[in-house]
């Protein structure tokens, strides 16, 4: 089958609070949206539960006094590591099946059991240090995965695209002096939202220098700013670089409905994105794509509808009616993306043709 859809019910258990941002209905929504479109009868899509990782997979990412602490915590009830990013008596397990999906969902591409995956887990993870929680996240499930394709199948060139609105620090800082890793992050600039990162001239260093590229955007960047940005950034690189797998960290609260972002992203244009990472790959690496959910926030108007989009995108479905509920109506024309494409380009130039 073309894709792999990563889910578990277990993706559930974990809670921050009921009116946490990133809660179970993020996924629960998402799961009624698809089986309402019959996504998840489709032939090209097959529905995969995972297994967790081990604790000596996460230590590969994470220290063992963190794993340690993050692991006591949740065996004794819980607790709050920082004041958004709270344990349950979940969270440990709940960690390890996410960072499991991710590592399932890349083991299937390689493989050649699917040609692309999605997974649909929580916790999220791109802001997860090496030694310490961060912005909701407790294990950085892709690096996790990542690491895993490097020592199994000795990969030596990953493409990772975040493109989540928040930029992706932690997973910024595993990989920063990595070149066969090249990140990159699209996301709103760090000067008006969360975690404060995320600027151009952090281009990686030691051996990883110019391996890590970050395009801040301005508020209320829409549809046409992400495409351009997409023609003249990622798809240059991204066939410059030719990797063996592009992985892509489908944070979903770039959409102008998300209440914790301010970003101007369609259902639509999240289609355009997915349809362009995957074009992309088919050019660059044989089509092989791996993406996981990260951010959206937006669980009834929003990400059910972003996630529908991307999801349709991998299989390889028709995404021309993806559309938001009528009650909702897109934003106009967002801020142009000429300063951050400009600084892109200056920053990279020594590195990449752009």
């Amino acid at each position: 089958m073309t894709l792999a859809l990563v889910y578990h019910d277990d993706y559930l258990l974990h809670e921050n609070t009921p009116t946490h941002p990133e809660r179970r209905e993020r996924l629960t929504y998402t799961m009624d949206q698809l089986r309402e479109e019959g996504v998840l009868d489709h032939t090209d899509v097959e529905l995969v539960e995972p297994e967790a990782v081990t604790e000596d997979e996460i230590l590969r990412v994470h220290t063992p006094d963190y794993v340690g602490r993050l692991k006591k915590m949740s065996e004794e009830g819980g607790g709050a590591l920082t004041v958004d990013t709270h344990v349950s008596e979940h969270t440990w397990d709940s960690a390890r099946l996410a960072a499991g999906g991710v590592t399932d969902a890349v083991d299937r591409v390689l493989k050649g059991d699917n040609q692309t995956s999605f997974v649909m887990s929580r916790p999220g993870g791109h802001h997860a240090f090496a030694d310490h929680a961060h912005g909701f996240c407790f294990t950085n499930n892709t690096a996790v995965a990542l690491k895993h394709a490097q020592e199994v199948y000795d990969l030596d060139r990953i493409l990772l695209w975040d493109w989540d609105a928040h930029h992706f620090d932690g997973t910024q800082s595993v990989f920063y002096d990595d070149p066969s890793v090249l990140t990159m992050s699209t996301h709103q600039t760090g000067r008006t939202l969360f975690p404060g990162t995320g600027y151009t001239d952090e281009v990686g260093e030691d051996e990883g220098e110019g391996y890590n590229v970050n395009v801040p955007l301005l508020p209320k960047t829409g549809d046409e700013g992400y495409e351009r940005v997409v023609d003249e950034v990622f798809e240059p690189i991204a066939r410059q670089y030719d990797p063996d797998l592009l992985f892509v960290e489908a944070g979903q609260d770039n959409h102008f409905t998300d209440p914790i972002t301010d970003l101007g992203v369609t259902a639509q244009g999240y289609a355009s994105l997915m349809n362009s990472a995957v074009e992309t790959a088919e050019d660059v690496c044989d089509g092989r794509v791996v993406a996981s959910l990260a951010g959206g926030y937006g669980v009834e108007g929003g990400l059910p509808y972003t996630n529908l989009a991307v999801i349709a995108s991998l299989a390889r479905l028709d995404t021309s009616n993806v559309r938001e509920p009528a009650t909702y109506e897109p934003p106009a024309d967002g801020p142009t993306v000429d300063g951050a494409v400009s600084k892109v380009k200056e920053k990279l130039g020594d590195y990449w043709e752009l």
